[in-house]
């Protein structure tokens, strides 16, 4: 389907929504409109303005929500969900506070406290994407996950991203650093299903994680750059994200400044325009490698 087609499907069925009579047909539309949604993101990925991306994406997460609102378990629509709140939270919120902290740190503490609870959303509907709940999470997470499949990798990653960034950000809530055991069991439990997962996305989102997850193994360095040898492999060397990753994380903690500028010059030589498909993640991890870059002094003082 091209996008032109795609588009007027979507507002086609729209306009069927808002003005079917019964709840069978509301519903019927409902569910198009989220098939629709949950395969139809490339004209975002494929974009070159990540400002007018992030402008545009607030509403397209009111609209997904709206829809579930009529059809709660449409599993495409809540997959959907668990990804945008979680991209556009660090994307537009928590990255923006980060770079604004070190000028005004009141405005940066409430982007954060913003960023979490849009993290906490993420969680959620990821959670009612697998058919599990919080407390079955925190109860016994390996047995919650037990029937997990391949197909539900997405969601297992999405729903782990968002909760371990939540946690990232409530230091000071025991409430929410809980959960640390139902995040890495939804990592694992997603490795051991597809570890290369999505052109090597888990693999990039592993590197920094083996660092920093409960009872960290001895050799977590040596994991972290097998991780980033396999994700450069899988996606050609084509994604910024696995250079920025590996930096911010293995050469920051082995305080090896010369590594970490190799790595996120080689994170800017990607071009974003070899992959369509990648060009706004390739741009935004760009954007965090121009930062990172201008923090080196601050990163390894002398």
């Amino acid at each position: 389907m091209s996008k032109a087609i795609h588009h007027w499907t979507i507002c086609a069925l729209l306009a069927l929504l808002a003005v079917a009579p019964g709840c069978s047909v509301r519903q019927m539309a409902a569910s198009s409109i989220g098939d629709a949604l949950a395969g139809g993101g490339d004209a975002y990925a494929a974009d070159d303005d990540i400002d007018l991306i992030g402008a545009a994406t607030p509403f397209g997460l009111k609209t997904i929500e709206s829809l579930l609102g009529t059809v709660p378990e449409h599993r495409g629509l809540l997959l959907a969900a668990a990804r945008g709140f979680t991209q556009y939270a660090y994307v537009w919120v928590q990255m923006p506070a980060e770079e604004m902290e070190e000028h005004d740190v009141r405005a940066a503490y409430a982007q954060h406290a913003r960023a979490r609870r849009l993290y906490l959303r993420a969680r959620d509907y990821g959670l009612r994407g697998l058919g599990l709940t919080r407390e079955a999470m925190r109860a016994d997470p390996a047995a919650a996950l037990s029937r997990a499949t391949r197909e539900d990798v997405p969601l297992l990653y999405w729903t782990a991203l968002a909760w371990g960034a939540a946690i990232s950000l409530s230091k000071d809530d025991p409430a929410i650093i809980a959960g640390l055991p139902a995040v890495d069991a939804l990592v694992r439990r997603a490795a051991e299903l597809d570890i290369d997962w999505d052109s090597g996305a888990l693999r990039s989102f592993l590197i920094g994680y083996e660092l920093n997850r409960p009872n960290a193994a001895r050799d977590a360095v040596a994991l972290a750059r097998r991780h980033f040898e396999r994700a450069v492999e899988l996606s050609g060397g084509q994604q910024a994200g696995p250079y920025v990753s590996l930096a911010e994380s293995v050469a920051v903690a082995r305080r090896d400044r010369r590594e970490y500028e190799s790595l996120l010059r080689q994170a800017l030589a990607v071009d974003p325009d070899r992959r369509p498909e990648w060009r706004l993640a390739n741009l935004v991890m760009q954007r965090r490698a121009r930062w990172l870059l201008a923090r080196a002094g601050t990163q390894f003082p002398e």
